[in-house]
């Protein structure tokens, strides 16, 4: 392993000491941060820093898509181990969990927390050696459509797995946990949702480059599956003329995908496909200036996207469902399919007190039930106790739903 010293390691900020008395917790199941890639590694880099402010040691690993050794960097008070494993396939990323496993078997944390369960059946190795480890298991990844049958029987096979190795469940969201309850014990499972704090203000420089203007464009954030609604929005959408624009990001590739060029085919001229945005000013502007949010996510629990909308005050049009209803509440128009999108489009195109009711609405629900500050809580309090049980077998649990019912 390279020395942390090395300059030619990657490091940003100070290399805190390690006591050997303080709670060790490693984190995996991401590519690593800081984020650039998806919801969870956006979660890690919230937790991670909160957690080594308030004394814990922690690890984060991080896959790299270059063959180069493990090496080590620091950052915000955070050691990052860098495993690289080659380009950025299914297949590496496999091989990516197993290595990191593999680390912490030698490093010997005294708690991993790992973030969705796509292999969890590795974490028997965890288990097996006195690791305890707690597990996200995110959404019920198995069902997308999206997946073939091997795939869907692997990510099946793993849920499974991961309700059965890990030693304690966290579920982002009560259908989630219902779902979890039909495998294990109550007792084993936390409900703690993913995070969102008020949007912050953003000016509208970034608009101008993409040449939007300020409230006239509604914002559509997913990947471009059948599961994701994409079709039905944009069909809907494009059912009429709206006299705004419908922004649209995500990668298409209609040569590769059929359902990709058919919601292509579906669109009106009014609606604009920006690609794949990752840059968090970027997407906080079209955020803040959009003059509502368009969500069409079936599967799942709590989704960061809609999260983060309702954070910044959008009005949303939601896929009816009921994993959308409890994040959302009242603060949505809801729809099943194209024709009832389009409605709803129409509805909160012609009503601005309509549209500031549930701006208000999402902007308060996200501060009273997602706020970040009461995430990162309810996780630290259940990584500590899962600790202090790790040391005192005895010690009875005292775990549940922490209030998010």
């Amino acid at each position: 392993m390279t020395n942390p010293a090395d300059p030619q390691a990657p490091r940003d900020g100070a290399n805190p000491p390690m006591d050997a008395n303080s709670r060790r917790l490693a984190i995996m199941g991401i590519r690593g941060f800081p984020a650039a890639h998806g919801g969870f590694e956006t979660f890690a880099a919230q937790l991670a820093p909160y957690l080594a402010a308030a004394g814990w040691s922690v690890t984060v690993y991080c896959q790299e898509d270059d063959t180069r050794p493990v090496r080590e960097s620091f950052w915000r008070g955070v050691r990052r181990i860098h495993i690289g494993v080659g380009p950025d396939t299914t297949l590496n990323t496999v091989r990516f969990d197993w290595n990191c496993i593999s680390h912490a078997l030698t490093d010997r944390p005294s708690l991993v927390l790992t973030l969705g369960y796509n292999t969890a059946a590795f974490n028997l190795r965890l288990r097996l050696a006195g690791i305890a480890n707690v597990i996200n298991m995110d959404g019920i990844e198995w069902s997308r459509q999206k997946w073939g049958p091997f795939a869907k029987a692997w990510l099946y096979l793993n849920d499974w797995a991961g309700c059965l190795t890990g030693n304690q469940l966290i579920a982002d969201h009560p259908e989630i946990a219902r779902h979890l309850r039909r495998r294990v014990s109550a007792r084993k499972i936390t409900t703690i949702p993913y995070g969102a704090d008020a949007g912050q203000l953003a000016d509208d420089v970034a608009l101008r480059r993409l040449r939007l203007a300020p409230n006239r464009f509604v914002t559509l954030i997913a990947r471009p599956e059948p599961e994701n609604s994409v079709l039905e929005i944009v069909e809907g959408f494009s059912a009429r003329h709206r006299n705004i624009k419908l922004v649209v990001l995500g990668r298409y590739d209609p040569e590769r995908f059929p359902y990709h060029a058919e919601v292509l085919r579906a669109a009106s001229d009014e609606v604009v496909f920006m690609g794949a945005i990752y840059a968090p000013a970027v997407v906080q502007a079209l955020r803040q200036h959009c003059l509502m949010y368009a969500h069409g996510h079936r599967v799942g629990g709590t989704n960061p996207s809609l999260l983060e909308a309702m954070g910044s005050g959008n009005p949303v049009i939601a896929h009816d469902n009921r994993f959308n209803r409890w994040v959302a509440g009242t603060g949505a128009e809801y729809f099943s399919d194209a024709a009832e999108c389009s409605n709803a489009f129409s509805r909160l195109l012609s009503d601005a007190a309509l549209r500031e009711r549930f701006g208000a609405a999402n902007r308060e629900r996200a501060r009273q039930h997602f706020a970040w500050s009461r995430v990162l809580g309810a996780y630290e309090a259940l990584l500590a106790e899962v600790d202090e049980r790790r040391r005192s077998p005895t010690l009875p649990a005292a775990l549940g739903e922490q209030g998010w019912a």
